[in-house]
Order: C-alpha cells, then sequence, then structure tokens
C-alpha cells in the first residue's frame, strides 16, 4: 500500500479518481498553448496561421528546440545540420528489408527508431547539448525510414535523401523518387508545421513519463511512437479516408452519419478532448484540401468531407471536424498511401515530442501517479491441490 493510500480511505481516493487524467495537469511547457474554447493553438507564442503562412517547418523546429525564431545564418545552420543526419545506418536499412511485408508501418518505424538508438553516439548522454544533437537527427533520420520502409515493402529500391530539399520535398521525393511539385511541396510542409506541436496530448504524455525515469531519448520518443499508433490519437486520420472510402460518394454522407451515431459509434475526424469549437489546424487543413482538390480536378474526396461535416453539425452541433479530419484527403491526393498517414504524423511530432522532452530534462521529477485498489482484501491462500 502506498504513503499517499495509507493516509486516504479507499473511498477518498476514488473521489478523487479522474478517468483519463481529464482536467488534471501534469507538466508545465512553454512549447505550445491551447485555448479550446477560442479555438486558439501557440507555439511559444506564435499563431499556427501565422506560422503556416509564413514559416517552413526546418523554422519552427528551431522555434521550438531554442525557444525564439532564427536569424538567417541560424537558420541555414540548422538546416545544414539535418541534411547531413539523414543517412541511417545499412543495419537500420537491413532491419526494414527483413521485416513481413505485412508489417504495420508504425511498427516498423517504432522498431528502427529503437533500435537507432544503439548507433546513436550521444545515446548515454542526457546533457542539453547532447539531447538537442539527438532531436536533430531523430528528425532528420524518421522521414528516411519511413520512405525506405515503403519503398522495400513494394521491392523497390530505397532513394537515398537529397542533399538540396527542404525536409517536405525530400520526404516526398524518397517516397515515390521523384522531386515534388513545389506546390505540394509546400503544402505537405504546412501539414508538418500543423501537426508539430500539441502539449500534453497521449504520446507526448508518454514520451515524458519515460524520460522521468531518465530513460534515453530515443526510448522516451520509441513510447511516443507507440502510443501514436492507436485509433484514438495519430491512428485516426488513417480512419478519417478508410470512412470516406466505405461512404463513397456525397449523398451517402448523411445516411452514414445518422447510422453511426445511432449506434453509438466515434465518426472520425470529429470531436476533440480540448477544442469546444472547430480545431484551429482543421480550418486551415481545410481550406488546403479543397485548394489541391481543385488544382487535381478530384473533388471527390473533399465534397464528401464537406458533405460529412454538414451531416454531423446537423445532428450534433457542437461537434467539429479536428486535424485529422481534412488531412486525410491532402495526404492521399499527394500519393501518400493511407497506411502512412500516421508515420507521417510521426515525421512531424517528432520535433514537438524532443522539444518537450528537453523541458523533461531540465526540470525533471519522475512521473509516478497514484492508483486506487479495488480489488478484493482478506482472502486466505487454498493449496493448489484443494481449489
Amino acid at each position: 500500500m502506498s504513503e499517499a493510500q495509507g493516509e486516504l480511505s479507499n473511498e477518498d481516493l476514488l473521489s478523487k479518481l479522474n478517468q483519463g487524467l481529464e482536467g488534471i495537469v501534469a507538466a508545465a511547457t512553454s512549447c505550445s498553448f491551447i485555448d479550446g474554447k477560442q479555438g486558439t493553438l501557440i507555439y511559444r507564442g506564435y499563431t499556427i496561421e501565422d506560422l503556416s503562412e509564413h514559416s517552413s517547418f526546418e523554422e519552427v523546429a528551431y522555434l521550438l528546440w531554442y525557444g525564439k525564431l532564427p536569424t538567417r545564418s541560424e537558420l541555414d545552420s540548422l538546416k545544414a545540420d539535418l541534411v547531413s543526419s539523414r543517412q541511417v545506418p545499412q543495419d537500420i536499412l537491413d532491419i526494414i528489408e527483413k521485416a513481413p511485408k505485412s508489417s504495420d508501418p508504425m511498427d516498423v518505424l517504432r522498431t528502427t527508431v529503437s533500435a537507432l538508438g544503439m548507433y546513436d553516439p550521444d545515446v548515454a548522454d542526457n546533457s542539453h547539448e547532447a539531447n538537442i544533437r539527438k532531436a536533430k537527427r531523430l528528425t532528420s533520420q524518421t522521414p528516411t525510414l519511413v520512405a525506405a520502409h515503403h519503398r522495400l515493402r513494394q521491392g523497390l529500391d530505397v532513394v537515398m535523401p537529397s542533399s538540396d530539399l527542404d525536409l517536405a520535398a525530400n520526404f516526398l521525393y524518397m517516397l515515390h523518387g521523384t522531386r515534388p511539385d513545389p506546390y505540394v511541396a509546400k503544402v505537405f510542409d504546412i501539414c508538418l508545421i500543423l501537426h508539430t506541436e500539441h502539449g500534453l496530448n497521449a504520446s507526448t504524455f508518454s514520451s515524458r513519463v519515460t524520460a522521468s525515469t531518465l530513460a534515453d531519448m530515443h526510448a522516451a520518443v520509441t513510447s511516443a511512437i507507440g502510443t501514436l499508433k492507436g485509433p484514438l490519437h495519430g491512428g485516426a486520420n488513417e480512419q478519417v479516408m478508410k470512412s470516406l472510402e466505405e461512404i463513397g460518394t456525397p449523398d451517402r454522407a448523411e445516411e452514414y452519419v445518422r447510422d453511426t451515431l445511432a449506434s453509438h459509434k466515434r465518426i472520425m475526424g470529429f470531436g476533440h478532448r480540448v477544442y469546444k469549437t472547430m480545431d484551429p489546424r482543421a480550418k486551415i487543413l481545410k481550406r488546403y484540401a479543397k485548394e489541391m482538390s481543385e488544382r487535381s480536378n478530384d473533388m471527390k474526396w473533399f465534397e464528401i468531407c464537406e458533405a460529412v461535416e454538414q451531416a454531423v453539425r446537423k445532428e450534433k452541433p457542437n461537434l467539429y471536424p479536428n486535424v485529422d479530419f481534412y488531412s486525410g484527403t491532402i495526404y492521399h491526393l499527394m500519393g501518400i498511401p493511407t497506411d502512412l498517414f500516421t508515420p507521417v504524423f510521426a515525421i512531424s511530432r517528432m520535433v514537438g515530442w524532443t522539444a518537450q522532452l528537453l523541458e523533461q530534462y531540465a526540470n525533471n521529477r519522475l512521473i509516478r501517479p497514484e492508483s486506487v485498489y479495488v480489488g478484493p482484501l482478506g482472502l486466505t491462500y487454498v493449496p493448489i491441490d484443494q481449489r
């Protein structure tokens, strides 16, 4: 029995129970601020509207890691560091190649990020300087891992990273084997910015729990990747696309929404633990989903999305789209396979995870919440032959 349980009765402890830790403040951070009532998301003082309009993923990474926007020379230096870290050891590519072709990409990513720790020269060094270097390498190498796995499972050669493309464009290049259209690369860069950081979400929390034991950064982000995989977190964007495929045409949206709600099932891509209005990221992504659809002469998926959104708002006026709802349409139009949507989420969130981990290591205390025992007491042991 814990010290806290010795001081309080189980009834008292149960009265303090917050299922899912909702409303519990477990960390202080300067990385991001979320106003769920107003629908506002801010990275270190800057709105995501400003950052997505004017910034780049690399610039946002600098902002989150160093706490300020970079000068031109600082940004150039960071880009050079990221480019130089894109390659992964051949042993890691061998692990990917030997994985079953049916492997879930998130399982492959989790395994290979963990394995990268064994090859990182700073793995055992938890100093701030070493963790900054690891953050850069993890951010650079994650796109390489995701793209390499996709190529190898298709029986294609791995495309080596480019040295003259930014991270977003380079990922699309490694994935498809051709240099991307500049507009598509820019939209993908914006998607990465919007998914970069989001407070103490489930995967960030799990990473900070791991880091609070003073485990290394690779161990911490491996925990985060495992958490992100779940359909109630990062895996939701894949489920959205599967739902759109099931609906098939805009005219079937209302029936789908009514049937889903009547069955007390979740409509993927709607609702959020924090936001009580439309997710600000979803507003931006909706605009680019429409733009990309028009440019691609393929309005089908966007029109289904709009029909679903209207049907949901008709049935549930206080249920709004979240970041997952329109991102799937964008990624689909970019030729990104549905089962890579969550790994793409991890590519961008690696910056947010590592930024939060820098905070955790700098002001660490072991994260160890209490639990309430609700099982039986006073049982008498019965020998196995008498049971």
